[in-house]
């Protein structure tokens, strides 16, 4: 099997395509990760996310830094990880934020049901609104793997 680092076009590429993430954010030394639904903007190199209010929002709240891991895996040979550090913004419905909103809200709305996972209903841990937001990348890295399938 050969590994081998992605170009960073090769990494935004991948995430051109993928929308699904996990997305590890930390408090008092705690970590925690989850998975997230995403949009990437190549125009502003971030990621758009949708949630509900809860641990994820107040945590990134008091700790904008967070690690994004993005994965496309065919099989256990055949995979590609990106890792993505960066910083949470919440955008708002302000005057000021209504360009960088409608954006995300374009991007949203290339695929289907982009509202779910973040707008399905809450559990009683959680607050009803929702909150839009981006990660503003600062550095990412990617490796795949690959191995002949003629060996295999």
């Amino acid at each position: 099997m050969l590994i081998h680092e992605l170009t960073a076009a090769e990494c935004r590429q991948i995430l051109s395509r993928v929308t699904l993430a996990r997305l590890a954010c930390a408090r008092g030394g705690q970590p925690y990760i989850v998975p997230i639904s995403f949009a990437f903007d190549a125009e502003s190199d971030c990621l758009f996310g949708f949630s509900s209010i809860g641990r994820k929002v107040e945590w990134m709240r008091g700790n904008p830094s967070v690690c994004v891991e993005v994965e496309d895996v065919e099989d256990r040979f055949h995979w590609t990880t990106l890792v993505i550090f960066g910083f949470y913004e919440e955008i708002s419905d302000s005057p000021a934020d209504r360009a960088i909103r409608q954006r995300a809200l374009d991007l949203f709305e290339q695929r289907t049901e982009w509202w779910l996972p973040g707008a399905a209903r809450v559990g009683p841990r959680e607050h009803p609104d929702v909150v839009m937001y981006r990660i503003q990348i600062t550095s990412m890295t990617g490796r795949r793997a690959a191995r002949d399938r003629a060996g295999e």
